[in-house]
C-alpha cells in the first residue's frame, strides 16, 4: 500500500468531494513525448547532411547541443557534426534510443523495418515525413512513433 492508510483507517477519513476533485484536476497530464526525450540519450538521425543550411543539420546540431549523441545515417556523407556516417542503422553498433527520420515519406517503411530488426524503441518522422503504413507498422512492433513533428520545437517547447 506504499504507506498508505489501512481499509479500516481509509473508512474513518472523509474528505470533501471538492477537494478530492481538484486535486485530482491538478494532476498533471502525461506527456509521452516529454518522456521520450528525458530517457533517451543516443539519436540516429537518418538523411542527416552535412550542410548547415539543411533542417537536417540544424535539428540534429540543437539536439547535440543539449547533450544528445548524434549518430549519422546518410551513405552520401563521411561525417556530420564530427560524428562518423553510417550507410544504414545496419551498419550501426551502438545502442540507438530514437530514430529521427528526414527522408521523404517513400522511404520510411525500409527504415522502419531497420529499426524493427534492430529493436529501435522509438522513431520520430520528422515535420511533412508522413507514411502511416510504415508508422502502423512500427507500432504493431511495439515501437514509439511520433509523426510529422518537428524534434527541436517540442525539445524547446518542453526544456525551453
Amino acid at each position: 500500500m506504499c504507506g498508505a492508510l489501512s481499509h479500516l483507517q481509509l473508512a474513518s477519513v472523509t474528505l470533501p468531494r471538492y477537494n478530492v476533485a481538484k486535486r485530482m484536476a491538478s494532476l498533471p497530464e502525461p506527456d509521452p513525448i516529454t518522456d521520450l526525450l528525458k530517457r533517451v540519450r543516443t539519436i540516429a538521425v537518418v538523411g542527416l547532411s552535412d550542410s548547415p543550411l539543411r533542417p537536417s543539420h540544424g535539428v540534429a546540431a540543437y539536439m547535440q547541443s543539449q547533450g544528445y549523441h548524434i549518430i549519422p545515417v546518410n551513405p552520401k556523407i563521411e561525417e556530420a557534426l564530427g560524428e562518423k556516417s553510417y550507410r544504414s542503422l545496419l551498419e550501426v553498433r551502438e545502442k540507438i534510443d530514437i530514430v529521427d527520420i528526414f527522408r521523404r515519406p517513400e522511404y520510411v517503411e525500409e527504415i522502419v523495418n531497420q529499426a524493427i530488426r534492430l529493436e529501435i524503441p522509438a522513431i520520430w518522422m520528422q515535420e511533412e515525413v508522413i507514411n502511416e503504413k510504415a508508422a502502423e507498422k512500427a507500432r504493431q512492433a511495439g515501437i514509439f512513433v511520433v509523426m510529422d513533428q518537428c524534434h527541436t520545437e517540442e525539445h524547446r517547447a518542453r526544456f525551453g
